[in-house]
């Protein structure tokens, strides 16, 4: 029997079937926020055991719903060269969260646009889910969309089985030094399957990560909306909106090289 290769599945002789190529992994892309606080308990329930609230004087119920058009690729930039498998959508919801005292991010929602960008996020913990996404692109040239800088309109929408789920839009104002607080810690992920026989999970554990190599582009804020749509297939809406704190713009650039194993149940 011939060895099998590739970094996850299908695993092949060659190799090269593969939906992943093996890390690291380096992200380019456009970052459209806006950070408004909920119910502290709506975040609360989010949050399996071992991790906990942010102390009352850290804004509990503070929320990051984050839009991303990305660019990325394996270590051999080969996607580069073919980009419908470079090129992707996401939006994801973060919160913050404490573990054995330290405080982290965590996103507990996140839809994306990509089959190879699905499976590498639940490779790295992210609940992934196959969704649409649609984000305003700033130009420096023409009519056809909005300048980086005051008074230019960003928005951002999720459709779900069919269904719009996040209407979200941002005016800039002025140049930051941040594109906000809550997305701003290492991530912390649950990693886990169940068993084919379904009484339990074949495996269960917490992990750490954060990039490297990170590039950071001018951050600008302004004023945020964003409006969570209820639907049978979805429970964002769930985290009702109480007061809006801001909206952001920022390109990054980091690269994932793996993460730590905190905890297996």
């Amino acid at each position: 029997m011939s060895a099998q290769h590739g970094f996850i599945f299908p695993r092949t002789e060659l190799g090269g079937a593969s939906i992943l190529p093996p890390m690291p992994w380096h992200y380019s892309g456009d970052l459209l926020t806006v950070e408004f606080r909920t119910d502290p308990g709506r975040v609360r329930e989010l949050l399996p055991e071992p991790l906990t609230l942010v102390p009352d004087d850290m804004d509990p119920g503070a929320v990051a719903m984050i839009f991303a058009d990305w660019q990325s690729c394996g270590d051999d930039y080969s996607e580069l060269l073919d980009p419908v498998r470079a090129q992707y959508k996401e939006a994801f919801v973060v919160v913050r969260c404490m573990y054995n005292g330290t405080v982290y991010s965590r996103c507990v929602y996140i839809w994306v646009d990509k089959d190879f960008a699905m499976v590498r996020g639940h490779f790295q913990g992210y609940p992934k889910k196959l969704g649409s996404i649609w984000q305003t692109r700033p130009v420096t040239v023409g009519k056809a969309g909005p300048r980086l800088a005051p008074g230019g309109k960003f928005a951002g929408t999720v459709a779900y089985h069919d269904r719009r789920i996040v209407d979200m839009r941002v005016t800039l104002r002025e140049p930051s030094d941040t594109n906000g607080f809550v997305n701003g810690h290492p991530m912390v992920h649950s990693r886990y399957m169940p068993r084919i026989e379904g009484d339990r999970d074949a495996y269960s554990e917490l992990l750490t990560m954060s990039g490297r190599d990170v590039e950071l582009g001018q951050a600008w804020r302004g004023d945020g909306e964003i409006e969570l749509l209820p639907s049978p297939v979805e429970e964002v809406a769930r985290l009702e909106v109480r007061e809006v704190l801001g909206g952001y713009f920022r390109s990054v650039g980091t690269t994932f090289a793996g993460g730590t194993t905190l905890e297996v149940f």
